[in-house]
């Protein structure tokens, strides 16, 4: 193969690989849109996230959120991606991570997670699935937990804070 012919191939793969990261990724019901980092950051401020928190991101992707939110040292961050690449990104990024022993990467549909230890639950979420993790969350979290969802609200549920402007809600659960 001479260069030329390596390069087109070279082309080809890279392009295959986002298509599929992009677009295909779908088929898992897992679109890809990362977080913006300035809205990553905000969330984890919204949280107030402590040392006592274990904090839960649904739909992980490849974890700028789990980083922030590790960043603010709470006793622990489970990231739930269920798209394989995504997942696998996930667990590389945790292997070189200095808080390694306080992350666990899961991957799974984030409606069968358990978020019964959960103090904290950051989302970015397709309004369908806002509305079927409702009951869960009301069955799941306890009194005093915080849900901090960017993009859509959790629909029937009345939010303590709100940013439109960059689309952030902010439930305390009671």
């Amino acid at each position: 193969m001479n260069a030329a012919e390596a390069a087109a191939v070279g082309i080809i793969g890279a392009a295959g690989a986002l298509l599929y990261f992009v677009f295909f990724s779908f088929v898992w019901g897992a679109g890809y849109e990362p977080t913006p980092r300035r809205i990553a950051q905000q969330m984890v401020d919204w949280a107030e996230i402590g040392p006592d928190d274990v904090v839960v991101d649904l739909g992980a992707g490849t974890g700028r959120l789990v980083f922030a939110a590790l960043a603010r040292h709470p006793r622990r961050v489970v990231a739930v991606e269920i798209e394989p690449l995504r997942w696998a990104w996930l667990r590389a990024r945790r292997r070189r991570s200095p808080d390694r022993e306080r992350l666990v990467v899961l991957r799974s549909d984030l409606r069968q997670v358990d978020l019964t230890e959960a103090t904290v639950v950051t989302t970015f979420l397709w309004p369908g699935l806002m509305a079927t993790l409702a009951p869960k969350f009301q069955r799941e979290l306890r009194r005093g937990a915080r849900v901090v969802s960017h993009g859509h609200p959790i629909p029937d549920w009345t939010p303590t804070a709100i940013d439109l402007r960059s689309q952030l809600f902010r439930y305390d659960v009671r």
